[in-house]
């Protein structure tokens, strides 16, 4: 696995900020100073020295694209994290391929380009602008980095893109299309991007002087979600195929889901259809062979928005399960903010970093546990702390975006 989170660059910084519950939410004079509601936001801490351990000086060169820069750094972390070769000259590597997904892509670069066209200066746009404001940019660049020979292409699905992804390359394994494929998200920073949710007031106005207590899922004095940015990368294989070459597993895919509730009943371009977001997690379910009693943890989409109580209510009524029978759940955007279309992904990082490593990492500022979700769980199903623990067998991580999407991903730990 690969991870460029804003609370840590890498899968042992990463670690060691979940664990510790580091909140990578800070103050942004830019937005301030642009008359956003919202001034903080999550940005890994990528140093232009760090940039040089992943991209040469001619890639580099008019680089200016944050999201494709997050997703080579986690998917080449990913790459040799697997202890798996980035091809030479030669042919590609036939059985290795590719679904990276994105929301945007280039934003700076896209923004770049529209000053030197209205200007008249098409002709200093560069040769990379194409490359960078497609929205297929960032497999592209992993494809010519590592070297793929099977299906190399980007999805795009708002908030679910990293969870889809990672499904989409599940099921080209289970079709025995491909032996290995490199599945993440990605998502570009700054004010560009982060305008469009300012505007629809779905994001926090409160917190401004205090960054690290403005994510505040299921808390009751949310008000909305931090934005952020990054990517998470993973190296799905068969079993079969991993067991063989000795590689490195942190969990198996038991099965997942994917829906959509098509904008209808309570559904809408911004909230999902609570309906099909029951069926999704209970196909989800299904697929992995399990039942819900054995889901010990829940990996929410949880986003510090009035739709919290309604996620709750909704595993709630899909796995038949509440008070103390719940399973935990937490949400890592309390520490990141909501990476948009890297969600996903680097969320399904942090659950697998906890299911191999035995620990359930906090859920911050929901102290105050909001009403509706208290009256249908027990808040101590909700860790405020870190929790060590060898029972952590089988999470569920879900994604819901804008569109009325929906995604469910279940892992179990893998024991040999």
């Amino acid at each position: 696995m690969g991870v460029a989170a804003p609370n840590g660059v890498g899968i042992t910084a990463f670690t060691d900020a979940i664990k510790t519950g580091l909140s990578g939410i800070h103050f942004y004079k830019e937005l301030e100073d642009l008359n956003f509601s919202c001034c903080v936001g999550g940005i890994p801490p990528v140093s232009e020295e760090l940039k040089q351990q992943y991209l040469s000086p001619l890639q580099l060169r008019n680089f200016n694209s944050s999201g494709i820069l997050y997703g080579c750094i986690a998917g080449m972390d990913a790459w040799n994290d697997a202890g798996l070769p980035m091809n030479g000259p030669g042919d590609p590597d036939w059985d290795s391929g590719t679904v990276f997904g994105t929301g945007t892509s280039g934003v700076e670069k896209y923004r770049e380009a529209i000053y030197h066209v209205d200007a008249g200066n098409v002709k200093k746009l560069g040769s990379t602008t194409v490359l960078q404001i497609m929205a297929s940019g960032i497999s592209a660049y992993l494809n010519g980095i590592i070297g793929f020979g099977n299906l190399v292409t980007t999805n795009s699905s708002a908030c679910c893109t990293g969870t889809d992804a990672i499904l989409i390359a599940f099921e080209r394994i289970r079709s025995g299309k491909a032996k290995r494929m490199l599945a993440g998200g990605c998502s570009d920073h700054g004010p560009y991007i982060w305008g469009g949710f300012d505007a629809l007031k779905v994001t926090t106005y409160k917190n401004n002087s205090s960054p690290e207590k403005a994510s505040r899922p299921m808390s009751a004095t949310a008000s909305g979600f931090v934005p952020g940015s990054g990517a998470g990368a993973l190296v799905l294989e068969s079993l079969e195929n991993a067991i063989e070459r000795g590689a490195k597993i942190y969990g198996e895919i038991l099965g997942g889901a994917v829906n959509s509730g098509g904008q209808r009943s309570d559904g809408s371009m911004t909230a999902p259809n609570s309906t099909a977001v029951q069926r999704c997690i209970k196909e989800a379910v299904e697929d992995a062979g399990i039942h819900a009693d054995e889901i010990d943890l829940i990996n929410g989409h949880l986003t510090a928005t009035a739709k919290d109580a309604t996620e709750i209510k909704n595993w709630s009524e899909a796995l038949d399960r509440k008070g103390k029978d719940f399973p935990y759940i937490h949400s890592l955007k309390s520490m990141t903010g909501h990476c948009l279309g890297a969600s996903g992904a680097i969320e399904c990082v942090a659950a697998l970093l906890g299911l191999k490593n035995d620990f359930i990492f906090p859920s911050l500022n929901c102290e105050d546990v909001h009403p509706d979700i208290a009256a249908i769980i027990d808040t101590e199903k909700i860790p405020h702390k870190l929790i060590e623990t060898d029972k952590l067998q089988v999470i569920a991580k879900a994604s819901f975006g804008f569109g009325d999407v929906n995604s469910c991903i279940i892992f179990k730990k893998y024991t040999g």
